[in-house]
Formats: structure tokens, sequence, C-alpha cells
């Protein structure tokens, strides 16, 4: 797996630009190596392709700018204190498993939650990863001739979460979300906490891709 870190606070657009590039790569080369882009991006708000934009409270004046993109589900944000990670992945390598492909995502995100002392969770019915009946982390994922594109966001941090009072997060009324720094008994670690959570991740998804 080619691990790509994507330094400062990520314009959305470019960063789609280059999962998009990225899938086109593996179209033309099978025998690619699955990359995971792992980033921070500046504010923005992403609703999938569906006509229901009620999650956005039609009428409200967004602090975020907002874009539609190619993947299921309804509003979220990204934005700085929240891990992202889009792993490029050929789905042709795993029996094109959707269903167990993002099974996988919520696992790792349970695992790597774990590894700082978070019981995580998912909940039946619903897509992401819990403590409780509070949101850590969103999933969603688009996927172009059985390559999976887009993928997770991890609120790390407070900062992560006021943005989320300005929509319906995923479309769920009167969902809670929440951030590891909240649900932690012992403070953040020190240093790049991006770094830190996503070496967790990259190498509990590595390890499970080898699996397949």
């Amino acid at each position: 797996m080619n691990i790509i870190r994507i330094p400062g606070l990520a314009d959305y657009q470019e960063t789609l630009r280059l999962q998009e590039q990225l899938v086109r790569a593996h179209q033309e080369d099978p025998d690619r190596e699955n990359e995971l882009l792992l980033l921070e991006h500046a504010g923005v708000y992403t609703i999938g392709r569906t006509r229901n934009h009620a999650s956005l409270h039609p009428g409200s004046v967004l602090p975020f700018p907002v874009h539609e993109i190619n993947r299921g589900g309804q509003a979220t944000y990204h934005g700085p204190g929240q891990l992202v990670g889009y792993p490029i992945t050929d789905l042709n390598r795993c029996g094109r498993d959707l269903h167990r492909y993002v099974t996988t995502l919520e696992n790792t995100l349970i695992e790597t939650c774990a590894r700082f002392g978070v019981q995580a969770r998912i909940r039946e019915g619903l897509v992401g990863v819990w403590v409780e009946n509070r949101k850590i982390a969103s999933i969603g994922v688009g996927v172009k001739k059985w390559i999976a594109m887009h993928g997770f966001a991890l609120n790390i941090t407070r900062k992560s979460l006021p943005p989320f009072l300005a929509i319906t997060p995923c479309g769920i009324q009167g969902v809670q979300m929440t951030c590891l720094e909240d649900e932690m008994s012992s403070p953040l670690p020190e240093g790049n906490l991006l770094k830190c959570f996503g070496d967790v991740f990259a190498a509990l998804w590595e390890e499970k891709f080898n699996r397949y």
C-alpha cells in the first residue's frame, strides 16, 4: 500500500482531482498498488448525489462551501481537527464486495480508537463509527468500475465539532457528534496528531487487506 500524506489544510477540489487521477490509473493498470491518502481538509461540507438536500438545512447560510460528490449519503463536514482518509482501492481484488469493504473501514476505525483507549462500535442500520450513541467517524464511499474512492473522516479534536451544528450530519436527526479528545480518558498524544492517528490507521488497514 502506498501512503500519500498531504500536508497543511488540503483544498477539497484539488484532493478530489487527485483521487480521480488515481482511480483512472488503477483502471489502466490492474496491478497497481492501492493508495491511502491521509490529510486534514480546510473547512468544507460534502453531500452525496441525492435529490434530498434537507440535511444541508436549505435556506440557511453555511459557513463553508458545499460540494456534491459521487458517494452515497447525506451531508457531512470535513475540516481542521479531523483525520480524513481516502483509500483508493481496487475492489476487483476482494470479490467486488462493497458491503465487506465498508465494514472493513468501520472495523479499522474501531480498532484505531481502541489503540487510544476509546471503545467505539457500529450501530445496526447506520454507516459509521460510534461511541455509545455519539458519532465519532463518518464513512462515504464512491466506486468507479470497482475502484473505490472517498473514505472516512475521524473527529480527533474539539475544533472539528462546531461546524456540524449547521447541518444534520448524515441526515440523522438528533445525532450528537463527538471526537477522540472528548472520549479519551488521558490527554491527546503530543506532537503531530494527524500523523499519529494516521500511522495507526494505516498500519491496521494494511494488515486487514493482507488477510483478503
